[in-house]
């Protein structure tokens, strides 16, 4: 599995990483707790070493599953989670309701340090090595949100610090009052924004970048049956991405690539998240994962090796594809 440093932190993790967004079952149609524990440990044990989770991620339950998942095997992971969408407490902006509760975006001071307190015991830990402000909130200064960051930091209680879904901007102001050690945004294959700007800033300020949605919800992990239908409050069932027309469209692009991923000897998912370490734009490709083959599959990816050929065919039959849906 290749390595990555997260930013100035000098924190070493796996280059992929397991995203546990759809463990927590909201926006995925449930979950199976048993099951994603065991894709937790079966994650580790294939070299994934950097979990990411986050409160929001079934009001509690995707940080609780991670804690089980790593009673007695703390050492061996890199825990990334997150702050700023809280039900506690009605301050900041309303973001969403999640299972009934009203969730907010909010990044005060005293709000911080009850999430963090919050998260440790659902994670049953006593530190958290990446700590990431999940969505930004503007009703509060972000000197004030890095001032109390920079403490959990002093206190032990957190290793590093992360942003996610910043603007270039946001992220500068960030940097004025401390260091930022890594900035979690969306990336892959056809979600590619980052590169004209973010990306950039963060590399002129040692800020490592971590793509989420690598396999873009599941749409690049390989072709979808057109019938196939999302159940529940599953996300993808009103996504114009996964309607069935984008689907069989799907086909052109994923024939294209059949020929280099026989050659590759790879599943196309594990060809999308090679492309998207290879790129070198982030430092760590986040891939979800709710079953143990699908765990083992994503960190698979890490032994593809993908050269300039390669990454200009990839680069190709996205386009054609992109094209073909303007």
């Amino acid at each position: 599995m290749k390595k990555t440093t997260l930013g100035p932190s000098g924190i070493e993790c796996s280059a992929i990483g397991l995203g546990t967004w759809a463990m927590g079952g909201w926006m995925w149609g449930g979950g199976d707790n048993a099951a994603a524990v065991i894709a937790i440990q079966a994650s580790l044990d294939a070299g994934v070493n950097l979990i990411d989770t986050a409160p929001a991620y079934g009001l509690g339950r995707s940080e609780s599953i991670v804690g089980t998942a790593l009673k007695g095997r703390r050492q061996d992971a890199v825990i990334a989670t997150k702050c700023g969408l809280v039900w506690h407490t009605q301050q900041g902006t309303h973001f969403f309701d999640e299972d009934g509760h009203p969730v907010y975006r909010y990044l005060g001071r005293d709000s911080i340090f009850h999430e963090c307190e919050e998260s440790l015991k659902r994670l049953q830990t006593d530190y958290i090595d990446l700590y990431i402000t999940h969505w930004q909130d503007h009703t509060t200064p972000v000197a004030e949100t890095m001032d109390a960051l920079l403490a959990l930091k002093k206190q032990g209680k957190i290793r590093a610090i992360g942003v996610s879904n910043v603007t270039p901007e946001i992220l500068s102001e960030y940097l004025k009052h401390g260091p930022v050690d890594a900035a979690q945004e969306r990336y892959s294959l056809i979600d590619r924004e980052i590169e004209t700007a973010l990306a950039p800033l963060c590399s002129e300020h040692n800020v490592a970048v971590l793509g989420y949605s690598s396999l873009a919800l599941g749409l690049l992990a390989g072709p979808i049956d057109p019938a196939r239908e999302f159940k529940g409050d599953d996300q993808r069932a009103t996504n114009p991405r996964f309607s069935e027309a984008n689907r069989a469209k799907l086909k052109a692009f994923f024939d294209a690539l059949e020929p280099l991923r026989t050659h590759l000897g790879c599943s196309f998912g594990q060809m999308m998240i090679a492309w998207t370490v290879a790129r070198g734009t982030v430092s760590v490709a986040l891939c979800g994962a709710r079953v143990r083959q699908q765990a083992i599959e994503n960190a698979g990816a890490g032994s593809v090796v993908l050269d300039g050929e390669a990454l200009q065919l990839i680069d190709a039959a996205a386009k054609r594809h992109l094209d073909a849906l303007a």
